[in-house]
């Protein structure tokens, strides 16, 4: 059986407990047994790294009494990780791994043009690939009325519309209350072309111009806006500043999003 041995060291030589305190980026503190006083930057195994001031930084261990925060004694300690975030998908919606495309539903949205559809897939592919939805283009909605009755919509088939330049008045709206079957819908938004459903600080300016009636609108905006007159080049630069659903005015994301729920539900 082992002995016990009781500490005979005097109650005033034994080293008081002290805080332990996290190593948090931005921490201020100072090494112990020297003048240096730094921000935590970095805190790896073992190490704290802090810089000073003027921007010196220096590398110490995470010993036990190893410094003093607000002229008290305590003890660094790594901080503690929480869990990682959830993978978003550009639409916001949490990322599934490893998700395999669904067999594609009956039913569809249609957009009216390839820019259009490039887009909505830029935004919402991942989402549309989960739930089994396909998304076609047009190329203008004049014949719609005629291309839902080929589609023939139903129940277990319905069928979703997104329309440019869908505001009272317009053509675009006298066509789409031509439409009177319950299983489609047909949403819009206010902007003459997808285009503008990007917002402009997405792309580095203050608004999209107004272009004058009787000018073709795409090569008007790139005049405005001093590009080459090469659409199909402006639009390959509009997508590509667009990573995410934020970068899309809400009146797009609210139409598509409603897409999507009559298509899937």
């Amino acid at each position: 059986m082992r002995e016990y041995s009781p500490d005979l060291t005097p109650q005033w030589k034994r080293a008081r407990a002290v805080p332990e305190v996290a190593a948090d980026p931005g921490l201020v503190v100072e090494v112990a047994g020297t003048d240096f006083c730094g921000a935590v930057v970095a805190c790896e195994a073992g190490t704290v790294t802090l810089e000073d001031r003027f921007g010196k930084r220096r590398v110490f261990p995470l010993e036990p009494r190893g410094f003093l925060l607000e002229g008290a004694v305590v003890t660094l300690t790594r901080p503690v990780r929480g869990p990682a975030a959830p993978a978003r998908t550009a639409s916001g919606s949490v990322a599934v791994p490893g998700a395999r495309a669904r067999v594609a539903r009956a039913g569809r949205i249609y957009v009216e043009g390839r820019h259009d559809a490039e887009l909505v897939e830029r935004v919402w592919g991942d989402d549309l690939r989960i739930e089994g939805v396909v998304v076609e283009y047009l190329e203008g909605i004049d014949d719609l009325p005629a291309v839902v009755a080929g589609f023939a919509p139903a129940a277990d088939a319905r069928l979703g519309v997104l329309v440019d330049h869908l505001v009272p008045g317009s053509k675009e709206s006298r066509i789409a209350a031509s439409v009177t079957s319950p299983h489609v819908l047909i949403v819009g938004h206010p902007y003459v072309d997808v285009w503008q459903a990007v917002k402009p600080s997405a792309l580095g300016i203050a608004a999209w111009p107004v272009i004058p009636p009787g000018q073709d609108w795409k090569t008007g905006i790139c005049r405005a806006l001093g590009w080459p007159e090469n659409t199909g080049a402006a639009w390959q630069h509009i997508l590509s500043r667009v990573t995410s659903y934020k970068d899309l005015e809400p009146t797009l994301l609210g139409a598509v999003e409603h897409l999507i729920d009559h298509v899937t539900g």
